[in-house]
């Protein structure tokens, strides 16, 4: 064997080492490229739970108590809809009324919480033991009512730890509804 031979053999070895030590960085440089995480249904019902019950005075009028959250995906309209009891107590008077409250919204990312949060709420239904004149200015006034409930409650809540992998720390970009929760997209938070 020549000493051609030789360092040609090594030199071949060694380009096939930087190759392979390429070939692996490439791939972990991958592990920390954006990931899409889905959280079921289940997990965003029992995230709203937590939050529950509400009271809110409406406009010096009346104190709604809202409780028993239920949330539904419509992927289709890229929105959810949740339903809720509603009781509500008029000043002066001795009785409650109760009944439901139903709206919908489109939810969005606050990277800043980070929480997936609704916009857009839409008042769908509201449907209280009233005489028809207190029904028909509780319905007037809810939409006031679900824009601060949708304002300050977080839809779903990430935990820290869920935010961390293999040492790069991820903040959420994107969202999108599916028939069984919801896809998030987490972007490395140094590459925004």
């Amino acid at each position: 064997m020549t000493n051609t031979d030789g360092s040609k053999r090594r030199r071949l070895v060694r380009g096939g080492l930087l190759f392979a030590a390429c070939a692996l960085l490439s791939s972990c440089a991958s592990l920390t490229g954006p990931r899409t995480v889905e959280i079921p249904l289940h997990k965003l019902q029992a995230g709203l739970e937590r939050r529950f019950p509400l009271s809110h005075p409406l406009m010096g009028l009346f104190d709604i108590r809202l409780q028993r959250p239920q949330l539904a995906i419509q992927p289709e309209l890229d929105r959810v809809a949740l339903a809720l009891e509603a009781s509500v107590s008029p000043p002066f008077a001795r009785d409650t009324w109760s009944g439901s409250l139903a709206f919908s919204g489109r939810l969005y990312v606050d990277p800043g919480r980070p929480a997936v949060m609704m916009a857009e709420p839409r008042v769908d239904r509201v449907t209280i033991g009233a005489n028809p004149e207190a029904e028909r200015q509780i319905a007037r006034i809810a939409s006031s009512l679900i824009d601060t409930v949708v304002r300050d409650t977080p839809v779903y809540t990430f935990d820290p730890q869920d935010l961390r992998y293999a040492g790069v720390q991820f903040i959420p970009t994107r969202i999108e509804t599916t028939r069984s929760g919801l896809l998030v997209t987490l972007e490395p938070a140094n590459r925004r």
